[in-house]
């Protein structure tokens, strides 16, 4: 069985935000609403103090904390992992935005753009109404896999098919694929390397793997 996961480098990210940008400009999300940021942070002790950049967005977790609070079900998680939002069923009563550990969701304001009231041309051509006022949030670009998955691409290796935020990473520090599969990129990105988990104490399962190095403060 499939089971899509993202992976981040921190060795090798380098805090520019153009996956930010470009799951903005993917999504046409308004302004505030970020589903991929990217956290600045301090690691270590001085003298030996380094910074660290962390992409964080929805971890599309195993157990996810914001499904057994969503009033409607319209908040759902895929046999493949990959948890999402029925836009026509939610309510916009924010529940799951509470519930969720990693501050991944957002209630998206409607008739907002970039630059006031009127969208830009990307925006006119990605905006949709039925994500305005209800609970909205990364989908590891599902729409992209689905697609891809339809003609035969492969997500994670072929371009169309894989999220965008991994596609516009100048550092290669993000990488995508199916981490049941031991053969995938994923997986022998973990098998090599030491990785962690957001808060993998809470028993969530998150589906997003961070690569770091142990030696390091």
């Amino acid at each position: 069985m499939t089971r899509w996961a993202m992976i981040a480098d921190l060795r090798r990210c380098v805090g520019c935000q153009t996956c930010t940008a470009a799951c903005k400009h993917a999504n046409a999300t308004p302004p505030g609403v970020q589903w991929r940021r990217v956290l600045d942070v301090e690691t270590g002790e001085f003298p030996d103090v380094q910074r660290a950049f962390i992409p964080i967005g929805c971890q599309h977790c195993d157990e996810p904390a914001c499904l057994p609070v969503c009033p409607t079900t319209a908040t759902r998680k895929r046999a493949d992992g990959i948890v999402t939002i029925d836009y026509d069923l939610c309510i916009g009563c924010a529940y799951c935005t509470m519930a969720c550990p990693y501050q991944a969701r957002s209630k998206s304001p409607a008739g907002v753009f970039a630059y006031g009231k009127t969208p830009t041309a990307n925006e006119e051509r990605r905006d949709d109404a039925s994500q305005r006022s209800v609970a909205t949030k990364c989908t590891f670009c599902v729409d992209r896999i689905d697609q891809g998955l339809e003609k035969g691409l492969l997500p994670g290796r072929d371009p169309e098919a894989t999220p965008a935020c991994v596609n516009a990473c100048i550092a290669e520090a993000l990488a995508f694929g199916d981490i049941e599969d031991p053969g995938s990129n994923v997986s022998q990105l973990l098998a090599r390397n030491e990785h962690f988990r957001l808060n993998e104490e809470l028993g969530t399962g998150p589906g997003f793997y961070y690569l770091w190095d142990r030696k390091r403060p």
